[in-house]
């Protein structure tokens, strides 16, 4: 089959029975019609078919290397730098055309399954038959061009004990059932970006397991259909208030939903398990496999797309109120020229001193993007910021886009034109800044990307404790010793 249209991915999306819970109702069909996932479906219908698009095909796809047809270049398993690059220039397709603002477009999980697939040795230590499941799975992605959320940790309860802990074990999803034909699992896991509008779920490992029988429950990881029985998705308030595209012209577009997993004795088939205990290798399912390496390369290509857009936007603003010859401004947008360049040496530093792995794929080097994945996260906190600067109370005194087609046209036209711009037009632009900036759009993309990797306290002790900081310290030690 190859690459999907935009039209086949809504059918699809409408043909499944999923059971999601929003504001009190139950969708349970023809999700991609509905009020609160309607405009995100067509958003992602519109990358689906970019694909076929001549002027992004070569960027976007790649022959496959068991039918011909082509499939998605996030599929493609890096063996030079010019996959690397390729996989790159895809990504950066998508993420220019949304502006970084959709974390778990397609090329996301599809880079961990791209990864794993790689590395079927890792799994067959623990079973051939796993090595075989995750290379079959990847395969029936990439031919059938699914889109894939996933999910991580268990509900947050109560934060002192561990998940396998919390209310006796009954809370977060666990075996509950091991046939001949699979297992069941019951129980519930957070947070499923998406989850309503995606073809397929990941279940993978995400806490860190000890290795006691309490924990073997937990140690799993898994693929499962959207619709599958037994699987419930609960939604929170759709953060797009059913506003125009000039009115809210991110949230109209890019309002991704957020969803909790609640697995009802859901029964997983053999073939779509890729690990079951081995609690050792479920900790580090992401780093020995390259998983990690991979999805971090394409988070970044979307940020250094995001960091753009904030560039971009701030200086719009600035020159459409006359405020770019100020120093304090200058100085603020120095900073996000800073934060782009920041971005794509960090990127370009990983592509070249990319090694092959032990799995024979060409990973980008992974110190490098962990210390980008740890910069990253609190540095985008400051652009809304500076937004919000920048428009200061501008952002508080915007007719809507009913008002432009109103008889209070005259007043829009004389009281709020800008330095370049008519007053139409500086309303749509300070409507954009609103919504990057202060509306409960931007708030949720603002804890998204700081939490994106998870806690950045515990990121941290991560990093310094996977660096090698031995050379510096020699260097130090040496100095001290020297006499001269």
């Amino acid at each position: 089959m190859g690459i999907r249209t935009g039209q086949q991915y809504l059918d699809k999306l409408n043909a499944m029975r999923p059971h999601v819970t929003i504001d009190g109702t139950v969708v349970s069909e023809n999700v991609a019609e509905h009020p609160a996932f309607r405009n995100v479906a067509r958003t992602y219908a519109k990358l689906f078919d970019m694909q076929h698009d001549p002027a992004h095909q070569d960027a976007l796809t790649y022959l496959s290397p068991t039918t011909g047809d082509r499939v998605g270049a996030s599929f493609l398993v890096p063996r030079t730098l010019a996959d690397l690059e390729h996989r790159r220039a895809a990504t950066q397709t998508w993420a220019e055309y949304t502006n970084g603002f959709l974390g778990r477009t397609g090329d996301y999980m599809n880079s961990a399954l791209t990864a794993l697939s790689a590395a079927e040795k890792w799994f067959a230590q623990a079973d051939p038959k796993y090595a075989e499941n995750i290379r079959n799975y990847y395969e029936y992605a990439r031919e059938n061009d699914l889109l894939a959320t996933h999910t991580l940790i268990p509900p947050q309860v109560n934060r002192s004990v561990s998940g396998s802990e919390q209310l006796g074990g009954q809370l977060s999803a666990r075996i509950v059932e091991e046939r001949p034909d699979g297992i069941v699992i019951h129980g519930a896991r957070m947070l499923a970006t998406i989850a309503p509008i995606a073809d397929e779920l990941l279940v993978f490992p995400s806490t860190v397991l000890r290795g006691t029988p309490e924990d073997a429950p937990y140690s799993y990881a898994f693929a499962i259909q959207n619709d599958a029985p037994g699987l419930r998705y609960l939604c929170r308030t759709s953060l797009h208030n059913g506003g125009s595209v000039f009115d809210e012209p991110l949230a109209a577009r890019f309002e991704e939903m957020d969803a909790v997993a609640i697995f009802d004795n859901v029964f997983v088939p053999n073939e779509r398990i890729f690990m079951l205990g081995h609690p050792e290798l479920c900790n580090n399912f992401y780093a020995e496999t390259g998983a990690a390496a991979l999805m971090t390369h394409q988070v970044v290509t979307r940020t250094i797309a995001k960091s753009e857009f904030f560039l971009g936007l701030a200086s719009e603003i600035a020159a459409s109120i006359g405020i770019d010859g100020f120093q304090h401004i200058q100085e603020q947008l120095a900073e996000l020229v800073v934060d782009v360049e920041i971005g794509k040496a960090l990127m370009r530093a990983a592509e070249v001193d990319a090694a092959v792995n032990e799995h024979g794929m060409l990973q980008p080097r992974w110190s490098t993007l962990n210390a980008a994945r740890n910069w990253y996260p609190k540095t985008a906190q400051r652009f809304p910021q500076i937004i919000r600067t920048f428009c200061a109370s501008g952002l508080m005194a915007l007719p809507g886009e009913a008002d432009i087609a109103s008889d209070a046209i005259d007043d829009i036209e004389l009281y709020l034109q800008g330095k370049t711009l008519t007053g139409p037009e500086r309303v749509k632009l300070f409507k954009l800044a609103y919504d990057a900036s202060i509306s409960g759009f931007s708030s949720r993309q603002a804890l998204y990307e700081y939490f994106f990797f998870g806690d950045p306290v515990r990121m941290a002790g991560a990093l310094v404790n996977s660096y090698d900081r031995e050379p510096a310290r020699a260097r130090v030690r040496d100095f001290l010793a020297r006499t001269d």
